[in-house]
């Protein structure tokens, strides 16, 4: 007994291997490399130096590149409010249609994702443009005179950030209002709650780990989508990801750019144990 209970942790564990090798090549590895490079010197020519150096850490002081991470912050505020506050209502009700209409809904919110991201951006540079679409509807409706010239502004850049990442919202909300139990809104309701109470209460409650998980899926990549920022925004919203993208290609400077990722995920993984310990506490509550 006590051997076939070895064979079977063994070909268990040989089960496993392959996922600890995919992990260990596609995600340890690639870290811990640009971890290391991180701290290393740039060579005056090419590449980089085997120096131990703490001025790359130190290079990102600097005000302007300080002041490119206020502006990254802001705009993932910005978007992220925005984007759970469409997002948010859009799960929701959509959770609460019949089958039929959900899975209707669910292909429309699918295609684009199918889309390549480069292509619906320049659908919005059709729109935002100069004489564009917009451009044209409010001049013959009658609401402006001459071009409002949207394309390459802020707006353009949020709008933009909100397109690309809306459906993360909207599924995260979606799927944890899709498990909750209704019956406990009735409930409230029959216990003399009214609407908003019962929403506030019990609902609001219950959905608040999807919407705290769209947050995370929203928040982080709106601080590093560089090629919104610059298709829409013309190089005049500068973000953490394209000072990274520009240290990269044109620079040259990796231990730069690796300084700046680590930075990056720094901030990535305290949002992350942030919505943990949010979900863990409120998971607590509930057994209480």
């Amino acid at each position: 007994m006590k051997g076939r209970t070895g064979l079977r942790g063994r070909a268990a564990a040989l089960a496993l291997l392959p996922i600890y090798f995919t992990a260990l090549v596609f995600v340890v590895g690639p870290l811990a490399y640009m971890l290391a490079l991180s701290f290393l010197s740039r060579a005056e020519t090419w590449g980089v130096e085997l120096t131990f150096t703490v001025r790359n850490y130190l290079g990102i002081l600097a005000p302007v590149y300080l002041q490119t991470f206020r502006q990254s912050l802001r705009l993932a505020f910005l978007c992220t409010t925005l984007i759970a506050l469409i997002g948010y209502p859009f799960g929701y009700f959509m959770a609460r249609l019949p089958q039929k209409w959900r899975r209707i809904l669910s292909f429309f919110l699918v295609i684009p994702i199918w889309t390549s991201s480069l292509m619906r951006l320049y659908g919005w540079i059709i729109i935002f443009r100069a004489g564009g679409v917009l451009d044209s509807l409010l001049m013959k409706t009658g609401v402006v005179q001459q071009s409002l010239k949207l394309l390459y502004t802020y707006p353009a850049v949020v709008t933009g950030m909100v397109y690309v990442l809306l459906p993360f919202m909207i599924y995260s909300v979606y799927a944890s209002a899709e498990k909750m139990d209704w019956n406990l809104v009735e409930a409230a309701r029959d216990l003399g709650a009214g609407k908003m109470q019962a929403f506030f209460t019990i609902t609001f409650r219950l959905t608040m780990p999807g919407l705290l998980s769209g947050v995370v899926l929203t928040f982080i990549p709106s601080m590093g989508l560089f090629f919104v920022a610059d298709i829409l925004g013309g190089n005049k919203v500068v973000l953490v990801g394209s000072v990274i993208q520009e240290q990269l290609m044109k620079a040259h400077n990796w231990p730069f750019a690796a300084a700046f990722s680590v930075v990056l995920m720094i901030l990535t993984s305290l949002l992350i144990y942030l919505y943990r310990r949010i979900t863990k506490v409120r998971d607590l509550e509930g057994l209480v």
